[in-house]
This record gives structure tokens, sequence and C-alpha cells, in this order.
């Protein structure tokens, strides 16, 4: 079933086209990933599929009644709201009747009201959409529901937005970089949701595990042109190559026949009107075959990097925390050369704290950092560079050098360095403002690396760089001679690149784990499996010392534990004829809100009693 037909689609900003005349359908289940490099128009395709944006011409046309959401890449809330409220931001029964719930929780006094939400609840049946919600939000990291969007991070914001789509569960959910702000376990887990959801998806992500696993289409942008793949990531990879092989030969093949055919045109005489008209239309056409550029834009990364001594970094039962929160707790490490290491944890567990104690940007609580004295650091954090209004974009790299030096004595202009990294002449005089976030990204990257360092330090370095970027920044950090420290929600980047892994486990601890992303995964289960073990030795243990049942068969009751038996059955019914009585008062409505209460907690009470004396009756009645 159609849900979605684009018909010849443009967009273009001033003389800068972006795509022209794209068409193709979306399906019911398709889970749709668009690729292109950064500034190829990935977002802009997105808003205007979400009508954030208007496209220059073409149509697009969604089936009747489907329902859409999306995932932005800024979030807009409203002020003065909590996480809870703005998640069930939506007019339907359920969610009215899930927000009367909640306020009613919030005074208990009020029982009328309480009842009220309570049946309300019962009618529109929305117990099971209240368990979705709090299943999603903890999935996502929030402890607290009701607790305000204003005090919350920008990467915590983004999880809301994400938390909010998935609650509302459209048609069509319209994601931009999903992956963004999560941590490890949060991605696998939304892996996992979305590869089971029935739901249409259209996302951007540089996730290459994620594509691999939930896709099932690919569309590429790439020449102002769309091409689509009925595949995953791998699918998409093999058939790009196999495309621009057959591309390639069709050219080869057309620049030889172009050559005869030249060669008979010339030939024809000047005044003959009657050449054979169809023989030199068909010429055109191979003209413009053969005459096509294969477009290979390959980024390259010529930086020199700095000598690196003997002594590098050295951390000293360092330790940090903040009020009660202990984050990292005698922490011991000396860097070697040419060490690659990714860290791992929950987001808020000290990954970040780590990366500016060795910056130097913050102190250690106790213990020290020795920096040695040829370490040339660079930095490449997670918040990006604050780019000044109205700065061009040569401007920037100028501001910092107009001469970047290279290996062998060799050295480059501003303008080529910025080529090099995909930064066409015809940009260099753009306003950063309007550059794509990956272009932003990737500029920010040119200003760590141009300073020459040898040891870089990368806090997601893959969040909004698109895939063919992350290809080259990982085979230049693959042969990169110094050290690199990587905190990344990139699997695939962890596993390609790094060496070792620092595991932030939380309260303090920091498990170095030899290997990649994949050895840490494994050391994780690894670690759930001992535990069973243990769970299971200790349980034998505990039935190694109880009786046999045989010995239970000699076993009789004292006299004392006689009369308990006779006792407890009478208590038992004394108990739930107590627990009858207090029902039918709570249904009765006439209780204050203190009574309603009091009796409220005598009835747990009551059911922990009975639940005890239950248990002890059944272990007399085995020997009376």
């Amino acid at each position: 079933m159609n849900y979605l037909s684009v018909e010849n689609l443009s967009k273009s900003f001033g003389i800068r086209t972006i795509f022209k005349d794209i068409t193709f359908g979306i399906d019911k289940g398709n889970k749709v990933a668009i690729v292109a490099k950064n500034g190829q128009g990935k977002t802009t395709l997105l808003n205007i599929l979400s009508g954030l944006d208007a496209a220059d011409s073409g149509r697009l046309v969604y089936r009747n009644g489907i329902k859409v959401d999306h995932l932005e890449q800024a979030e807009n809330f409203k002020t003065n709201r909590s996480i809870f409220e703005e998640v069930v931001d939506t007019d339907t029964e359920e969610t009215r009747a899930i927000s009367m719930y909640e306020k009613a929780l919030l005074n208990p006094e009020d029982t009328e009201a309480y009842e009220a939400a309570f049946e309300k609840m019962n009618a529109t049946n929305a117990w099971d959409y209240e368990v979705k919600v709090s299943t999603i939000l903890s999935q996502l990291g929030f402890t607290d529901k009701h607790q305000k969007l204003d005090e919350l991070s920008g990467g915590q914001k983004k999880r809301v937005a994400l938390a909010k789509v998935l609650i509302n569960e459209p048609d069509i959910m319209i994601l931009d970089e999903p992956t963004n702000h999560l941590d490890l376990d949060m991605i696998e887990w939304l892996e996992a949701y979305l590869s089971k959801s029935e739901a249409t998806i259209i996302m951007v992500t540089h996730d290459r595990y994620f594509l691999e696993v939930v896709c099932d289409t690919i569309l590429e942008l790439e020449d102002h042109t769309l091409y689509k793949y009925e595949g995953n990531f791998s699918y998409y990879l093999q058939k790009k190559a196999e495309r621009e092989e057959i591309l390639k030969a069709t050219i080869s093949k057309a620049k030889n026949l172009m050559r005869t055919e030249l060669e008979w045109i010339r030939r024809q005489p000047k005044a003959r009107g009657t050449k054979q008209k169809a023989r030199v239309d068909a010429f055109d056409g191979l003209k413009a075959t053969a005459t096509q550029k294969i477009k290979k834009d390959e980024m390259e990364i010529p930086v020199l990097m700095e000598r690196l001594g003997t002594k590098i970094v050295e951390l000293h039962r360092v330790g940090k925390w903040f009020d009660d929160k202990k984050l990292i707790n005698d922490f011991d490490y000396t860097f070697k050369r040419g060490e690659k290491i990714g860290i791992v944890g929950k987001n808020g567990s000290g990954k970040s704290t780590l990366l500016n104690m060795i910056v130097g940007k913050e102190a250690p609580s106790k213990g020290k950092i020795v920096i040695g004295d040829t370490v040339k650091l660079g930095y490449y954090h997670q918040d990006g560079m604050k780019f000044k209004e109205g700065q061009k974009v040569i401007e920037v790299i100028r501001e910092i050098a107009e001469y970047i030096p290279l290996e062998k004595g060799r050295k480059m202009s501003a303008a080529q360095f910025l080529e090099k990294f995909l930064f066409p002449r015809d940009m260099h005089y753009n306003y950063v403002e309007k550059l794509s976030g990956g272009e932003k990204k990737r500029l920010y990257l040119m200003t760590v690396l141009m300073a020459n360092p040898n040891f870089l330090i990368l806090d997601e370095p893959t969040n909004d760089l698109d895939i063919f970027t992350l290809g080259v920044l990982e085979d230049y950090l693959a042969g990169f001679g110094g050290c690199v420290i990587i905190v990344s929600h990139d699997r695939y980047f962890l596993d390609k690149l790094v060496d070792h892994t620092f595991y932030f486990r939380g309260d303090g601890e920091i498990k170095d784990i030899l290997g990649n992303y994949t050895a840490y995964r494994n050391y994780l289960k690894e670690e759930v499996k001992q535990n069973r073990a243990k769970e299971k030795a200790q349980k034998e243990k505990i039935e190694q010392h109880t009786p046999k049942e045989a010995e239970l068969e000699k076993k009789k009751l004292t006299y004392a534990e006689r009369l308990e038996f006779e006792a407890l059955e009478g208590e038992m019914e004394a108990l739930e004829n107590e627990k009858v009585e207090i029902a039918e008062a709570m249904n009765a409505g006439e209780l204050d809100g203190d009574a309603f209460q009091e009796k409220s907690i005598r009835l747990g009470q009551i059911d922990k009693e009975l639940a005890e004396k239950e248990d002890r009756w059944l272990t007399l009645s085995e020997f009376a």
C-alpha cells in the first residue's frame, strides 16, 4: 500500500541547486534511510516531506488519513512544561485520561478527583498507553517524568523529542539523526524498537550499524539526483559500486564510438543538406554520454603531526566528584605512543569530564595529571565551535593561519586546505551560518587538525558528519601516529579504530578492556554470564543446606507450633474480613482525604500480613 508519492521535486537556494526532478514512492512499513554528503539536501528533503519547507516545483502526496510526525535536529518546546506534559501533548481520549490521572496522583487528598480519574483510565483502557509512556521514557534515561524541560540539557531535550515521536506512534516517522545524544544502550534499544515497529520510517542517520539493521531501503542524493536501492546498507554499498562501474564502462564505450562517429561527421560535405539526420541526432546523445564527468569528491587530510616524545600523558590516582556524585575514583593510566582508546558509558557517567581534565578545562578533585613537554593536544568537543556572526568560511581558516605546514617542509594555502576538506572555491565566501550542521562540524574539524596535534581528543566526532566523511576520517585516524581518545556512540567507528576501551561503570569505577566496541559488548555478556553462574552456585549451596524431604517427613510439629498453626486460620480469616470492610468503606465515597489515605495504607499492611501468615501456614501444614 503506497503511503507517499513524490514526483519531480526540485529545490534550490539562490543559484545553488539542491536536487532537481527527483521522484520516488514509499510504501506502508518501509524503513527508508536518506544518505548523502553534507550539504547535499538530506535535512532539506526531510523538512519538505514534513511540511516545514516548500519545494520550488513538483508535488508530494500522502495517502488520506496518514499521520506524520517529525523529529527535527533542533527541538522547539513550550516553556514551563514537564517532560510528561510534553510527550503526551496530543488530543486523544487516552492522553486526556492519563493527564487527569497524573494530576490526581499529585493531590491524593482529593479522593473524588482520584476516583473520577481512575474510572476514566478504565473506560478508555489507557493503562497500556501509560505503561508505554513510562517504558519509553525509562529506556531513554528519564527517571523523573515531572522534571521541567527548562532544566534539561540540549541532549536531554532531543531525547524528549524522540520519546514524543515514539509515543505518538504516527503512521510515518520522519527522524533526523535519531541516535544523536543517545548512549550505546539507548541506541541498541532504539534499534530493536524500530526494527519491530510497524510504522513507516524515513530517516537520516550516520550510524552504519543502525542503517544495516533497521533499514530496508536506501535513497541516495548525489549530483542533484536521487538513486533508490531496495536493501540495507551493505546492499546499497554493493549496488552503488556496481552502478559506478557500469557508468565508467558506458562512458568509455561512448568515447570510443564517438571517435568513429566524429570522423564520419567531419567527412560529410558541408553543403550537403541530406546528411543522415538520425545519425547526427544520435551523435549528439552519444557526445552527452561520453563527456560525462564522474565526480569523485575525496576528502584528504594532509596535515603534519608534531613529534611526540616518550613521556606523553600520565594520570595518577585521579578522582573527580561533584557534591555527592562520584564520577572518577583513583584512576591511574599512562598513555603510550600510537594508542587509540575508546570511552563508553552511560550519559552523565563522567566521560566528557575526564577529557576536560586532560586538556585543563577542569581540575581533578584529587590526584594529578602530567602532560609531556612534546604533547600538542587537539580537542574536538561535542558542543562544536562558536563561529562569529557574519563570518565567512575562508575567514575561519585564515584567522588561524594563511598557510598550513605539511610534511617534508611543504605548505598549503587556506583556500587549498578548504578544497581538500570538500569546500569548493564557490563556497569559500559563503557565510558560516548558511552551512549545514555537518558542514559546520567538518569546518570545526579542520580548525582542530590544522594546529598539527599529536594527541587527539575527539568527543562525539561522528555527530552530524556524513558517512562518506566518516570513512575518510577513519582512514586518517587509523594511520595517525600519535595518541587518540574517542568518546563516541558510533559503534562502527569504535570497532574500526580503537585498541582498547575505557568502560565507565558508574560510582567512579573505570574498567580498562582490551579491544574495541565488540570486545566491550562481549565483556558485558561474559559479566552477565558469570553473575548468573554465581547466583546459581549460591542457590545450590543454599539447597544443600536445606533439609532433605526424607528428613522433613520425620519432623513433627512441636506443641507450640501446633497451637500457632491452629491460630493462623482464624487470624487470616479476620484479616480477610477487615480487608472487605475497608474496600466497602473506600468505595462508598464518604471518607474525607485523611481517612481515605489511612485506609489505603492499612490495605497495604493487610496484604503484607496475609502473605506472611499464608507462607507460615503452608510451612507448618507440611508437618501437621
